[in-house]
């Protein structure tokens, strides 16, 4: 060993003993994959990261952000260029399919960087081709295979499977973050490769199949049933409890794969307001003259006012709120659910806003024991989600950081940052849901949505709020 080489370890060492605690657990938590092994590379990406770790003070949160921030780049998006036209595939983490929803929000925090990262934006730009195809594919699914004839382990499902589909389970949520993505990569970029005629006939079939969904004389041609827990299957011959039309969406299932009770969701009609907004933004942008746009501002405003009237009700303890799901006959379902969009979620995307008196009074339902799955202990709260209610009083961590990422209070916003801190049992990586007593009792390690939300949550408070940090 020569003598730079000794130097160099035996600083290594000193510093190991004058690292303070919280530094050396920091730095234990860097868990990238080497860079050979990295599924993409973005100097953007990296260069904030960079950035974040210099800037931040609490070295901790600096670490989980190196690690979950570039999650879904370095583990979860295969990429590729096909005579110039890229194509990009994004799994969820632990599971080999692309959900038209996962996918969307794990590429959203990235977004503002494609500006100045031409591979990123052409990464982000072959997810918008791909998610086209797959609504022409089938509008009603939520989930694809990479490969389009690969026959999924749902087949025996009662429903019109096709092959390259993984699960098909219709949720309205599916279509309104394709068309997020596709605003808000627009919006920040200006390039308009990827909203070509094949686009505009995903997005006819989009709002066809929205229209199809409000049931106005019939229940339209969607049915799903399959064998087992009641939260995966459809009552009433696999169209679900029955609903009076009221101009809203049905959504048969939830954006965690689970069942509708009551078939109006009333955070995914919203979502779809907000949606069908932006939808005609583009298309009076891109394609002037084509009536699509009147056609979406029609409908969006058609849910906005069933909304008012039927998903808006007055709960004896926090007076008028949004209902979680309502039937338009008088029913509601009174819970929030860390999945996204839920009733916390409605503001950030895109309806209204955190100072609206109604979304206040339904927040502070949402966050309360009147709400079924709000979870505490001890040490520990946050929303759970009737997707594990199984395994009984789970906090999700996207529900935390839901919380913090729409809240106005920097209190808050402290508690949620030391909740995430305290709750990923030392993996340095968010999770699913974790034991509301047992942060080391957690599910799904490899959650890719749930890193890109917590480093968008992160990038939101640095920019905002460094001080927090």
């Amino acid at each position: 060993m020569n003598r730079r080489e000794f130097n160099r370890l035996s600083a290594l060492v000193l510093s190991s003993f004058l690292l303070p605690p919280y530094l050396q657990a920091a730095a234990s938590f860097s868990k990238r994959p080497a860079p050979s092994k990295r599924k993409f590379v973005s100097k953007a990406v990296d260069e904030l990261i960079e950035e974040i770790k210099q800037n931040v003070s609490d070295k901790e949160l600096a670490a989980l952000f190196e690690n979950c921030y570039p999650n879904t780049l370095d583990t979860t998006v295969f990429f590729e260029l096909s005579n110039g036209v890229p194509d990009t595939y994004v799994i969820t983490g632990d599971i080999d399919a692309m959900w038209q929803r996962d996918s969307s929000a794990q590429i959203n925090p990235y977004l503002p960087l494609c500006a100045k990262d031409k591979t990123l934006s052409l990464m982000a730009e072959g997810l918008i081709r791909r998610q086209t195809r797959n609504i022409l594919l089938d509008p009603y699914a939520n989930a694809f295979y990479k490969d389009e004839k690969k026959i999924s382990q749902w087949k025996n499902d009662n429903t019109e499977m096709k092959p390259g589909v993984h699960e098909r389970k219709w949720e309205l949520d599916s279509l309104c973050y394709c068309i997020r993505l596709a605003y808000r990569y627009w919006k920040i970029t200006g390039n308009i490769a990827a909203f070509n005629q094949t686009w505009l006939q995903a997005m006819k079939l989009t709002v066809a199949t929205m229209k199809e969904q409000q049931r106005k004389s019939n229940h339209g041609p969607y049915h799903f049933q399959r064998a087992g827990n009641s939260h995966d299957t459809l009552p009433n011959g696999g169209y679900g409890n029955a609903v009076k039309y009221t101009g809203m969406i049905s959504s048969a299932f939830r954006n965690s794969d689970d069942a509708t009770e009551y078939l109006y969701n009333i955070p995914e009609n919203l979502f779809a307001v907000t949606a069908l907004q932006q939808l005609a933004e583009i298309i009076q942008a891109v394609f002037p003259g084509e009536t699509l746009a009147t056609e979406c501002l029609q409908l969006a405003t058609e849910v906005e006012e069933a909304v008012k009237e039927y998903g808006i009700a007055n709960h004896k303890d926090f007076g008028k709120i949004y209902a979680y799901e309502c039937d338009g006959n008088g029913n509601y379902l009174f819970l929030e659910d860390a999945g996204i969009p839920g009733l916390i979620t409605i503001p950030y995307l895109g309806y209204g806003n955190v100072t609206d008196e109604i979304y206040k009074r339904t927040r502070s339902f949402a966050l309360s024991n009147v709400n079924p799955y709000f979870f505490q202990s001890g040490k520990y709260e946050g929303t759970g989600s009737p997707h594990l209610d199984w395994k009984g009083n789970m906090i999700w961590h996207l529900g935390i950081i839901s919380r913090a990422i729409t809240s106005v209070n920097d209190e808050e916003i402290k508690y949620c940052l030391q909740l995430l801190k305290t709750t990923h049992a030392g993996k340095g990586f968010m999770h699913e849901g974790f034991r509301k007593n047992n942060p080391n009792d957690f599910t799904r390690s490899w959650f890719a949505w749930a890193n890109s939300y917590f480093g968008e949550m992160i990038l939101k408070i640095y920019n905002e709020k460094k001080n927090l940090l």
